[in-house]
């Protein structure tokens, strides 16, 4: 069966056949090719370099602390109740941050920042402003500087969201999941729709420049009706982006996810059923299929960058920083500069004792070959555009693509006969049918990950 929606094109049949495990690519390679090999030593010669190109920043600050677990969780996160555990971290993260910043040219501006989790608004107001003093003393913001941070609804009031746009942060994400009351007991995330509707409000009144809120699909009791009302109710709630992720359940992998009633998890059919409506129900209400799974309306920075061909994807997802390198602080934080990648230790007491030591705190890391870049500039290309000007990276790399790319473009032709791309001498463009299934198209062109897909989520 084959439903037209603006945008897409919903092939039952198409999807089921390709729908494989394939990486997010919020990065290529992805970071399972990090390799403890990559030493801190290395990432600062990285620095050096990076600072020769004085390109802009982008700085993502993780605070990986819960007050409890949601069941569905895939995140790298602590759970406690005790909230004096974050004075001594965030007394590290101030560490992690001079320490790094001293190394970085001063005279590079800061054009985007983002505060991960965990729940960053674990933080009290005395600690946020602590960690943003600091941020400020040691970086050079720009004034029309993205300045955003992920909060969860169940633990702000109006005086917390007030205060974070007063000392600056100017865009902002929060999680819904389903609105459902079943399935959020289900995944012990229970957050009254009242509640929703106020912090939405507060949010509004604050004059947050953008709002950005999260869905799932494939989660436990989940039906295409329930869901149906959960789109609906996000839609009455008007956020600038909208991502609606897929639920994977691995438990071998997050042991959390055990708490889960497997048995009430829809099945495959009622997934894609789940998905198709959700895909239908927003196209039809201002929002864009931007990709993977993100939506935006179409005056979005998202949106338009797309359009201009300018969107670009990062360990943050989609962003329109064209040029900006990223620096990660924090535990398990990831920095991609444009040639390299380093991760921090992930667990607390290997990342204080590395700053103990006077050392970068990072645990793994690698750098780029120049196929590696050129391919990261063709999957990208594919992933935020849904096409691909072979000229582009002719004129970039020196090299005739059809022939660097010759058994890429051989394996191309086979989702071409079945309706996901189609292939001219100056294009590869992506169907509206290959268009969901985009990861298993940028695929074709990764080195690194073919053998080992079982690393990787389904796609669908």
């Amino acid at each position: 069966m084959v439903f037209q929606i603006p945008g897409v094109k919903f092939d039952f049949d198409i999807i089921k056949k390709y729908d494989t495990p394939a990486p997010r690519y919020t990065s290529y390679p992805p970071a399972t090719e990090l390799t403890e090999a990559f030493t801190p030593t290395d990432f600062q010669a990285a620095i050096a370099t990076s600072n020769q190109r004085k390109t802009p920043l982008s700085l993502y600050f993780h605070i990986p602390f819960c007050q409890s677990a949601c069941y569905f969780c895939g995140c790298n996160v602590v759970i406690s109740n005790n909230k004096n555990i974050a004075k001594p971290y965030l007394e590290y993260l101030v560490r992690d941050i001079r320490k790094t910043a001293s190394l970085i040219d001063p005279d590079r501006k800061v054009v985007q920042i983002h505060w991960g989790g965990g729940t960053p608004n674990y933080l009290s107001l005395q600690q946020v402003e602590f960690l943003w003093k600091n941020i400020n003393q040691h970086f050079t913001l720009s004034p029309t500087a993205e300045i955003s941070l992920e909060i969860n609804p169940r633990y702000v009031d109006k005086n917390y969201i007030f205060f974070l746009r007063e000392i600056g942060f100017n865009r902002i994400s929060f999680g819904i999941q389903d609105f459902n009351l079943q399935v959020q007991v289900a995944v012990n995330r229970v957050q009254p729709e009242e509640m929703l509707f106020d912090v939405m409000g507060w949010i509004k009144e604050a004059k947050f420049e953008s709002v950005n809120v999260d869905l799932i699909y494939g989660l436990p009791y989940q039906t295409v009706q329930t869901f149906r009302e959960t789109v609906k109710k996000t839609i009455e709630l008007d956020p600038d982006r909208i991502a609606v992720f897929n639920f994977a359940y691995v438990p071998w992998l997050k042991p959390v996810q055990k708490n889960i009633p497997v048995e009430a998890l829809p099945p495959a059919q009622e997934k894609l059923e789940i998905l198709k409506m959700t895909i239908e129900e927003l196209t039809s209400s201002q929002y864009l299929f931007i990709g993977m799974d993100h939506f935006a309306k179409s005056n979005n920075e998202l949106a338009i960058a797309q359009g201009d061909r300018t969107l670009k994807r990062n360990f943050q997802g989609y962003t329109t920083q064209l040029a900006a390198e990223l620096f990660g602080f924090g535990a398990t934080s990831i920095s991609m500069l444009e040639d390299t990648y380093a991760q921090n230790h992930k667990q607390l007491k290997d990342y204080y004792q590395a700053i103990d030591t006077g050392s970068l705190p990072i645990s793994k890391g690698i750098k780029l070959t120049q196929d590696d870049i050129l391919r990261r500039d063709v999957i990208m290309g594919i992933m935020c555009h849904f096409q691909l000007y072979k000229q582009d990276i002719e004129d970039k790399y020196y090299i005739s693509f059809d022939e660097y790319f010759s058994q890429e473009i051989e394996a191309l032709k086979h989702l071409e006969a079945d309706g996901l791309v189609r292939l001219s001498k100056k294009h590869i463009i992506i169907t509206e049918i290959g268009r969901l299934l985009i990861r298993n198209i940028a695929v074709i062109f990764d080195m690194h990950t073919k053998k080992q897909e079982k690393k990787f989520s389904r796609a669908i």
